[in-house]
């Protein structure tokens, strides 16, 4: 069974990346993370473990693991990006408008009707990404 705590490292491997302290911090927060954490708070949870990583570090760190498909860039509308690991099921997003709170969706019906109106057109889905906004009632 694969150990958790090399999981990072493996990662980082097998995209062709450089394992570094830091890298390993800022995937291993990311993976710990249940909610979609703007830059900002990714700094302050991989400050908790190491005070060496900074501001230009994270920025630069993710946007070298979302080239290497590890991470996902949510972006909602003039919100600053979120962002999650790259999903192991693809999914959608609720965002709360009045509360920013974004929640992961999997409905099959959403999937099956994506792949109807798709195929309607004469395509197949490669990649998607569908946003909600809502309010609470």
């Amino acid at each position: 069974m694969d150990d958790p705590t090399d999981r990072p490292a493996r990662l980082l491997r097998e995209a062709g990346l450089r394992v570094t302290q830091q890298r390993l911090a800022i995937l291993a927060a990311l993976e710990e993370a249940e909610d979609h954490p703007v830059a900002e708070d990714l700094l302050a949870r991989v400050r908790s473990a190491d005070e060496t990583v900074s501001t230009a570090t994270i920025y630069r760190t993710l946007g070298a693991l979302e080239a290497a498909g590890l991470v996902h860039r949510l972006s909602f509308g003039g919100e600053p990006a979120r962002f999650e690991m790259a999903p192991r099921i693809q999914h959608d997003h609720l965002v709360d408008v009045d509360t920013g709170e974004v929640i992961e969706i999997q409905s099959d019906a959403l999937a099956a009707l994506r792949r109807q109106i798709a195929a309607e057109h004469g395509y197949d889905i490669v990649e998607h990404r569908t946003v909600i906004r809502g309010k609470r009632v």
